[in-house]
């Protein structure tokens, strides 16, 4: 779908003023996202000392919101396929809002656990909505490139900006401000949506859903990022844990076998002939793998080392937050310039750079300035990376199924958030138990300066996978056949 087609009618004026404004609340909406996965960390302490929670529990908080996210992405995705974009877009929004303010009012661990749930599956209906949206709205080029720059700086900021404001909010108005902040954000851009957004076009030839590869998959995709998230807290000896690998083995091999059978899969296997799409999902893999996990342990580092409270944590966000938007808007201008491998390779670069100078921050005696250098260059190499990837797994890839696009590379987004924490986790671990006091916080960062340095050797991996995308991407046809994105798919 081109712009022209989606907008016709319209004069030129009204037609870019009303692509701006759909931008702005594409972007906001991502905004929301990314905070959600970060804004509740700085608050759980309070959490916790407020509903009773014992400390091992606390992170169930942060968990229930990652399982449910990564488990429902692909039925996310299909579903704007199918139900509409705009549609599953105001209702991922209108989830986000009701979810959020009963989590504020939540009284008893199990009901903010259960809100934090619903909000998951409300960000991985959302991620794959406003991705599509941006992908069939913006022509495939310079011009959506530019789109998934302003879209990509709200979301990788987002992923600090969520401890900065979580830090602002929890220091005055007390934990419950962290959700009631979603229900005024989600209502308004839900609203204004329905105004600003195109409507859905009228559907074609009526597609079945894929029900049985829907179920299969959200089960076993939700089960296997819960025994990740969970198997560090839990132990990965477990039954509980060891149960939910088994049964998620055993639902993906279903579904594998499914789609295989389906006329009319939930993921059709021919999309991986698209060589630029199987390289983005890679590397959002890598990237939340490496890049993604930073903002957790510069946290413990700051909270449980350093020791500061809620708001100065957050206020150390700022330096990475503005370094990565910048590196966002960066990233756009290499791609149109040199293409998206070459953007890639020099967003990992940077990153690896930045990230092994960030670790030296990583110590008991070192201060704040001595991370700056580091979250600086990392965090521009972070933010080149995430527009880059983004543009990489939409190229080439047809209007129709953008959705269910989106949806594969953002659920790998979140199984390697889930796999980089469940593995750096451990790792970082390795030397504390036992001790206490000051002892405890030297072996803490210890264990993390080991940890940031394995994130920035792990960053190599995406610099040997983006050799794989070919040198510059050739841009479909404002109207391309189906003959013509078959050729394109397999360059």
């Amino acid at each position: 779908m081109s712009t022209s087609s989606t907008l016709q009618g319209e004069t030129p004026g009204s037609a870019k003023r009303r692509l701006g404004w759909t931008l702005t609340l594409l972007a906001l909406a991502q905004l929301i996202y990314a905070l959600d996965l970060n804004i509740v960390f700085v608050a759980l302490p309070e959490i916790g000392s407020d509903l009773g929670f014992p400390g091992q529990t606390q992170q169930l908080v942060v968990s229930a919101y990652v399982v449910f996210a990564g488990g429902f992405l692909l039925f996310g995705g299909r579903a704007a396929d199918l139900l509409g974009r705009r549609r599953i877009f105001v209702l991922a929004l209108a989830l986000y809002a009701v979810s959020s303010l009963a989590g504020g009012l939540a009284g008893s661990p199990g009901v903010i656990i259960a809100a934090r749930a619903i909000q998951g599956i409300g960000g991985a209906l959302l991620l794959p909505a406003t991705l599509s949206l941006i992908n069939t709205l913006f022509a495939e080029g310079p011009q959506r490139n530019r789109a998934l720059a302003v879209w990509g700086g709200a979301g990788a900021s987002g992923l600090t900006l969520g401890a900065l404001l979580g830090g602002v909010l929890t220091e005055n108005f007390g934990w419950p401000a962290v959700f009631y902040v979603n229900v005024p954000l989600a209502g308004l851009v839900a609203l204004a949506a329905l105004y600003v957004i195109p409507r859905d076009p009228a559907q074609g030839p009526r597609r079945k859903f894929d029900f049985p590869g829907a179920l299969s998959v959200t089960g076993g995709a939700t089960l296997l990022v819960f025994a990740l998230v969970e198997g560090p807290e839990l132990g990965w000896g477990k039954p509980l844990v060891i149960g939910a690998f088994v049964l998620a083995v055993v639902l993906l091999a279903l579904f594998m076998v499914v789609e295989a059978r389906s006329a009319d899969p939930l993921m059709p296997f021919r999309l991986f002939r698209n060589r630029s799409l199987t390289v983005g999902m890679t590397v959002t893999f890598i990237y939340m793998a490496t890049f993604g996990v930073l903002p957790y342990f510069l946290t413990v580092l700051m909270q449980s080392v350093h020791g500061y409270s809620a708001l100065q944590t957050g206020l150390a966000f700022l330096i990475p937050s503005l370094a990565i938007a910048t590196g966002t808007q960066l990233g756009e201008r290499l791609a149109t310039r040199i293409g998206n491998r070459g953007t890639l390779l020099i967003g990992f670069g940077v990153g690896v750079v930045g990230t092994a100078g960030l670790a030296f921050g990583f110590d008991t005696a070192a201060g704040y300035g001595m991370l700056v250098p580091g979250l600086i260059v990392s965090g521009v190499g972070q933010g080149i990376v995430w527009t880059a990837m983004w543009i990489a797994s939409a190229t080439g890839t047809a209007a129709h199924e953008q959705g269910i696009a989106n949806g594969v590379a953002s659920t790998t987004l979140n199984i390697g958030n889930a796999i980089g924490l469940a593995i750096f986790t451990v790792i970082a671990d390795i030397g504390t138990e036992g001790k206490t006091g000051q002892a405890l916080r030297a072996a803490t960062a210890d264990g993390e300066f080991l940890v940031v340095l394995l994130t920035a050797a792990a960053m190599v991996a995406g610099l040997l996978v983006t050799l794989a995308l070919r040198r510059r991407p050739v841009a479909a046809p404002a109207t391309a056949t189906p003959q013509d994105e078959e050729t394109l798919a397999t360059r």
